[in-house]
């Protein structure tokens, strides 16, 4: 572990506003090297489009302000701002999956990643459903997403599923993964010593004792009762639309909701610009930005760097914890 950490820094969609943010990020001065792993002729023309320096350093070098240590991932198409191409998207894939690979095997300390655009991929002949699932493939590991916002933490136990499957999917060995990695994650990322996680339930007041649904008695609850009792911190399932008033939120370091639209609107609402993504679980940070590709403002620049502001800053702490870990 070198006493600076190294963090990849992956823009995402090429066409998106991923290449503006991580130019525009590249002008100050991180506790850890950025290291960018994109296009170098895209990352140039945007530095030039904005009037901002740029130098593109070797791989192994140490960052600084107006400059940045690149690993080359060359496009196959010239990028028209605003307009993805799918020709672009095994480049795109192929420096995530190498980001990913030089955290696992320890070259880098960390990964921030930008949106990337999930039907472009697609088009591109890639099967793809989201980021955090194609790093936790690639480290055949369980995961958990979380967003986070100075003033909150949400982690969910299902992601990008109708709302009609998310009863099914909430099952014992479901929820009892979820928990133990958000601990986990909790203890070792942000060095909370004992983590106390408000757990939803899945139906509106927690299932009023069942009389509005099964699933809290049936599989939540003596989920939650066997962990307890060997010491996890953890509140029966709690009504959705009542469990983050500011008050009940000070008696936890964060939230499992059950689904997506459950927990996240909250979040958004009360920090969006300052939100990022975690993906707990895997053998190394990786934290991304908490928006879209915002095509209708790619090159425009009008983009908004303050969540991969924050990505930074969190992945750069979470990485410096990590060296004092045994």
């Amino acid at each position: 572990m070198p006493a600076r950490p190294r963090i990849a820094l992956v823009p995402g969609e090429p066409a998106g506003i991923g290449p503006e943010l991580c130019v525009r990020l590249a002008q100050r001065d991180w506790p850890v090297d950025l290291v960018a792993y994109a296009d170098p002729g895209l990352l140039q023309d945007t530095a030039t489009a904005f009037e901002l320096p740029l130098e593109l350093l070797d791989i192994n070098a140490p960052s600084h302000a107006g400059a940045l240590a690149l690993a080359p991932f060359p496009l196959s198409k010239p990028v028209v701002m605003g307009r993805p191409d799918p020709d672009n998207a095994r480049a795109t894939i192929n420096a995530l999956l190498a980001a990913g690979q030089a955290c696992i095997g320890g070259e880098l300390q960390g990964m921030v990643t930008g949106p990337v655009h999930k039907a472009n991929i697609n088009a591109g002949g890639i099967a793809y459903t989201g980021t955090t699932e194609l790093l936790a493939d690639q480290a055949h590991t369980d995961v958990v997403m979380m967003l986070a916002s100075p003033e909150l933490r949400v982690a969910l136990a299902t992601t990008h599923l109708p709302l009609r499957e998310v009863p099914e999917a909430i099952t014992p060995a479901l929820l009892e993964r979820c928990i133990r990695i958000t601990d986990r994650a909790l203890r070792r990322q942000f060095g909370i010593g004992k983590p106390r996680i408000a757990v939803l339930g899945l139906n509106p007041h927690a299932g009023e004792d069942g009389l509005l649904g099964s699933e809290e008695k049936a599989v939540m609850i003596p989920v939650i009762e066997r962990l307890r009792t060997q010491g996890f911190q953890l509140s029966d399932p709690l009504p959705a639309d009542t469990a983050f008033l500011p008050r009940k939120l000070t008696h936890f370091d964060a939230v499992l909701a059950m689904y997506h639209d459950q927990g996240l609107p909250v979040l958004k609402f009360s920090g969006f610009e300052r939100a990022v993504n975690i993906t707990l679980g895997l053998p190394y940070p990786r934290v991304a930005v908490d928006h879209g590709t915002a095509l209708e403002l790619a090159g425009k620049g009008e983009a908004d760097a303050s969540s991969m502001a924050a990505a930074i800053e969190l992945c750069a702490k979470i990485a410096a914890r990590a060296n004092e870990i045994p």
